[in-house]
């Protein structure tokens, strides 16, 4: 008589272990794509709202909707890259002719004479040391070429790798975020029914991710805002050249915690040193570092906090957390992280716990 209970509890462990097998083998499928799928649930969680009243307004058009969203996505990812790419060629531009008609009209000596104190003796001297040995200068050029030759194929090689990646993980955002907007309604049904949970707790857990990410990218766009406005104001006080320049870098770099909006700062300081002006370069690096760099501690958590159910001290150690563990994502992963096992520790309370009708009525007395 035991023999088909245990035969029952047998096929039940090997199904287990073939589930978790399945589970680890989607794993390692989905893992090239993992940051581009991540960032396209992100997106899709986000933009859901918009997509469903965009496709009212288009009389049910749910792909035409998607789509329209895809665009806007492509456009916010290639309309700052774009503008700062022809910003630079064109101060490249009217640098290189500045400089071929200095050199035409007052020579190489013009041209040291126009450089910053700061530049203009260490720039001499170099060209003073090349004078002197100018008879060995094809020698020394050659073996310069040929010892770092290597170095910059490397270099090139890196480079082209990673636009290449960052092109492929883009590419897959954009065809998964297309997909989680017509389909995502159908899939989180099918993971209503097929996740071992009540009813509803599945959906009441994708809602609070939702919910922490949509706080989360409100915080983080204006946060970096307000770090562009502040750092805007140091580089006007210390008349910064192209100072809405500076501050429009400033914006998307304050986006990427990696490289951070003081970076900026100091950048902007230094060309002010180079120009002779190292008392608003001081200014200006300060101004960074204690007013453009604490703003991101203090306002993102402030702000997040509005649309997640937590203590702001829990939001600012995700953050950070976050940050530390997963990189640049962890941004996104560390309150959702943490929201998750609030959200768990909250639903078992509230159905197992406690609290819950079934553990709060009394004992059946026996017969």
């Amino acid at each position: 008589m035991s023999w088909p209970m245990t035969s029952d509890l047998v096929a039940r462990r090997v199904f287990t272990g073939l589930i978790l097998l399945s589970i680890l083998l989607l794993g390692v499928v989905v893992w090239p794509f993992a940051n581009g799928f991540f960032l396209a649930a992100v997106l899709a969680g986000a933009l859901y709202g918009t997509h469903k009243r965009l496709t009212r307004l288009l009389r049910g058009r749910n792909n035409l909707s998607a789509g329209l969203l895809c665009f806007g996505v492509i456009i916010a990812l290639l309309l700052p890259l774009t503008g700062f790419t022809a910003f630079l060629v064109s101060e490249a531009a009217d640098g290189v002719r500045y400089v071929s008609e200095t050199l035409r009209t007052e020579g190489m000596d013009g041209l040291v004479n126009q450089l910053p104190g700061a530049v203009r003796k260490p720039v001499q001297g170099l060209l003073d040391r090349f004078a002197i040995e100018e008879l060995n200068l094809d020698d020394k050029l050659q073996q310069q070429v040929s010892s770092t030759g290597g170095t910059a194929a490397r270099a090139v090689t890196g480079v082209v790798a990673a636009t290449g990646s960052f092109a492929f993980q883009t590419t897959m955002m954009l065809i998964a975020f297309f997909f989680l907007l017509v389909d995502g309604k159908r899939l989180v049904d099918w993971l209503e029914s097929v996740v071992p949970l009540k009813r509803g707790q599945t959906t009441e857990l994708l809602l609070e991710f939702r919910h922490v990410t949509i706080a989360v990218l409100v915080s983080s766009a204006v946060t970096a805002g307000v770090q562009a406005i502040a750092a805007l104001v140091g580089y006007l006080i210390t008349r910064v050249p192209v100072p809405f320049f500076f501050a429009a870098v400033t914006f998307f770099l304050a986006l990427i915690p990696a490289i951070g909006a003081a970076v900026v700062c100091f950048v902007a300081a230094l060309l002010l040193l180079i120009t002779g002006h190292p008392w608003a370069a001081l200014f200006l690096a300060i101004w960074g570092v204690v007013v453009v760099g604490l703003v991101d501690n203090i306002v993102k958590p402030l702000l997040a906090k509005r649309g997640m159910d937590m203590h702001g001290a829990i939001i600012f150690f995700a953050l950070l957390g976050g940050l530390a563990a997963f990189g640049t994502v962890g941004l996104l992963l560390g309150p959702l992280i943490v929201a998750f096992f609030l959200a768990v520790v909250r639903i078992y309370e509230r159905d197992y716990g406690r609290t819950s009708p079934k553990a709060a009525a009394p004992p059946t007395p026996p017969v």
